[in-house]
């Protein structure tokens, strides 16, 4: 009776034994799941949150390169109105110099015209006298040569007297133009000012860009990003470009060796010398003085001259048989897509467009859209 109770004791301890260990592992294994599914969760809203991050940064770089553009362009348009305004300031102080030197000219006609119209006034009271002498002594033959002398001297006091008034009608004329250029040239002189102070402020806002872009792309794999996107964006303007224009010419196999330099200065970034990470310089980077002038290396047709984004102003030139050269990071372009430029002619002014920290000129050479060597092309 007792073994058969504690014989079924044991059993029951047995089966509650059993039944609770299978309820552990099942609670176990439930949870264990559950932690796992909460990991996966939070992992994959990780991921969702810096995807989010990556193209808002990328949104806002894309801004801020938007910005970069407009003040960079606002820059360029400010900079040659600038130069107009100079230009008209030098033809207005030429004008004002010619003007000077004709008042100075016409005073002195005067001044001649006056003591000549004195001295036929004294030479015709003195011939009155004279006529009035012959009348008294009835002397026929000296009172008609007096009286012809007279009339002589009367004639010439006329024309000297409309002389005289002819100039000082034309000398007032002279100082009244010279007073309205002059007044021209104060206008023109207070454009300028206000110019150059909008200038000054639109270069400031343009330093605190770049600043705010440089710290957008920190990252190497973002500046790589960027770079890249850049590039991809000049090979598509090239490719276009290079469908536009169908206007035959020599090429630039007969020139290798000979091209003159774009600019004259020390290059910064040989071709090939690494840019960042895997990206090397596809042209020349070279030494400029702001608004410098930048020359064609050689005759062609432009077929890209526009802002592009990490080039800043460009300058493309289809010298014929897929022979290309590329003018970048410029202050201002000198022509515009269509024209045909001469070896030697300015086509644009060197600066620091495209976010550079310094004036400079990028320069490259392409044949069937392949970057050669530039330093192979120009003269040593």
């Amino acid at each position: 009776m007792t073994t058969t109770f504690a014989t079924r004791a044991g059993s029951k301890l047995i089966s509650t034994l059993l039944l609770s260990t299978t309820c552990l592992t099942s609670f176990f294994t439930t949870s264990s799941f559950a932690v796992s599914q909460a990991e996966l969760k939070g992992v994959s809203g990780e991921i969702n949150r810096q995807q989010q991050s990556l193209s808002q940064q990328k949104k806002q770089l894309d801004s801020l390169q938007q910005q970069l553009k407009d003040q960079e362009l606002g820059i360029s348009s400010i900079e040659k109105e600038i130069r107009q305004t100079k230009n008209e300031l030098a033809k207005t102080e030429s004008s004002i110099k010619q003007l000077e030197a004709k008042v100075s000219k016409l005073e002195k006609q005067r001044a001649e015209q006056s003591k000549q119209l004195e001295e036929l006034l004294k030479t015709y009271y003195i011939t009155q006298r004279s006529k009035a002498s012959s009348n008294l002594l009835n002397n026929d033959a000296e009172a008609d040569r007096i009286s012809q002398y007279f009339q002589y001297l009367a004639k010439k006091r006329s024309e000297v007297i409309q002389e005289l008034e002819s100039t000082v009608r034309e000398l007032d004329s002279s100082r009244r133009q010279l007073d309205l250029q002059k007044q021209q040239t104060t206008q023109l002189l207070d454009k300028q000012t206000q110019k150059r102070d909008q200038l000054a402020k639109s270069q400031s806002q343009r330093q605190g860009t770049i600043s705010k872009i440089q710290k957008s792309i920190s990252g190497d794999q973002v500046y790589l990003a960027e770079l890249r996107r850049n590039e991809t964006r000049l090979k598509a303007e090239i490719a276009k470009a290079a469908k536009r224009n169908n206007v035959p010419m020599d090429g630039l196999a007969r020139q290798k060796g000979k091209l003159p330099w774009p600019v004259k200065g020390r290059i910064l970034h040989s071709y090939g010398s690494a840019q960042t990470g895997s990206l090397h310089w596809k042209g020349l980077v070279i030494d400029a003085n702001y608004g410098q002038a930048v020359k064609a290396v050689y005759s062609g047709k432009v077929v890209f001259a526009d802002y592009l984004r990490g080039y800043g102003l460009v300058v493309l030139l289809d010298h014929g048989k897929g022979d290309m050269t590329l003018y970048g990071f410029n202050q201002s372009l000198m022509k515009k897509e269509g024209d045909k430029v001469k070896a030697g002619e300015t086509i644009a002014l060197a600066g620091n467009t495209g976010g550079q920290n310094q004036a400079s000129l990028y320069f490259e050479v392409r044949r069937n859209s392949v970057t050669q060597n530039p330093s192979s092309w120009l003269t040593r």
